[in-house]
């Protein structure tokens, strides 16, 4: 098959042939009228005159002879050790003295994932997963954060400062539970500051993710999946929000936190870009920052696996929603 750019095809390389064998005609000439190069056209009638008809025709580009391929047995080595000690390209090469793009290579021949797609205790790839319509699966997590002291806390202060050393011996001020949701589909997430995570406090965050979903337009949750938690397992509160929703609810598998991935993922973009973007000077400055935060993430930040875009994109009646 010929490239795209090419100028002449088999069809084309036939009309070379018929003109200058068949005519009499320059090459010069020839070539000009099938817009291609000197070069082209002498290369064809070359291997016309050499082979025939069948000369016309595209030659694969692999090559007959590599003389410096790595050998099967050091391919066999660099994925044994891939498969057996999920080790990357950087950290195999030194083992067997071959650059780590050299390893990287083979590992990309044999379709070895990479170290980032794969279950580590078993080596399996990880099933990624996306539901096709928003409200389809919504995600819920709790994440535990220590509260910080009034004057702020070691990140402001340093922590070998004063106040740091002080801290240790003061009263604990304890820790405060940030309530997440966020939607398989299109990402759209919710979060809210709570003291405790107790099924009442869950139960009543989700009636009012509901609430924050159904004015971004998603108008029905059809399930909401929670990790294995009492809160959520055997608490009848939780029960009768979910059938207020109308929604079923979903579990994650035990000691595998993977299926609950979107909500782990989420936690960790929280931390990164608010609970620790910035030094505050109080546990109140954090809290206040929130709303702003989870604005921004759902009509402004790009979601990578969104194309670049953010969250709102994907709901149905999100234009009007960028302010």
């Amino acid at each position: 098959m010929p490239h795209r750019n090419a100028r002449l095809t088999v069809h084309g390389r036939r009309l070379l042939i018929a003109r200058v064998v068949g005519e009499g005609r320059p090459v010069a000439h020839v070539v000009k009228e099938l817009g291609c190069s000197r070069a082209t056209g002498y290369k064809w009638l070359a291997r016309w005159r050499a082979e025939g008809d069948q000369g016309l025709r595209d030659r694969p580009s692999t090559a007959h002879h590599l003389p410096h391929k790595t050998p099967a047995t050091v391919e066999t080595a660099i994925c044994q050790l891939r498969q057996d000690r999920k080790l990357g390209p950087r950290r195999i090469a030194p083992l067997l003295g071959i650059p780590a793009s050299t390893v990287h290579a083979v590992l990309t021949r044999h379709g070895l994932h990479r170290l980032a797609w794969l279950d580590r205790p078993t080596g399996e790839p990880i099933r990624r997963y996306e539901r096709d319509r928003p409200g389809e699966l919504i995600h819920v997590d709790v994440k535990k954060l220590g509260r910080l002291r009034d004057g702020g806390g070691w990140r402001v202060h340093g922590r070998d400062s004063i106040e740091s050393r002080r801290a240790r011996y003061a009263t604990r001020v304890g820790f405060d539970y940030v309530h997440c949701a966020i939607d398989d589909h299109s990402r759209l997430a919710y979060a809210e500051i709570h003291p405790d995570e107790k099924a009442d406090t869950c139960a009543s965050f989700l009636r009012r993710a509901a609430e924050h979903f159904t004015t971004h337009g998603i108008t029905h949750i059809e399930r909401v999946m929670t990790d294995n938690a009492m809160a959520y397992r055997r608490s009848r509160a939780w029960r009768d929000a979910l059938a207020d929703l109308n929604a079923q609810a979903r579990f994650t598998r035990r000691y595998r936190p993977q299926t609950n991935g979107k909500a782990e993922r989420f936690n960790r973009t929280l931390l990164d870009e608010w609970a620790y973007q910035q030094p505050y000077t109080s546990n109140q400055h954090r809290t206040d920052a929130l709303p702003t935060w989870i604005h921004t993430y759902n009509h402004h930040r790009n979601h990578t696996s969104l194309g670049g875009k953010p969250p709102i994109t994907r709901v149905n009646n999100g234009a009007g929603h960028y302010s």
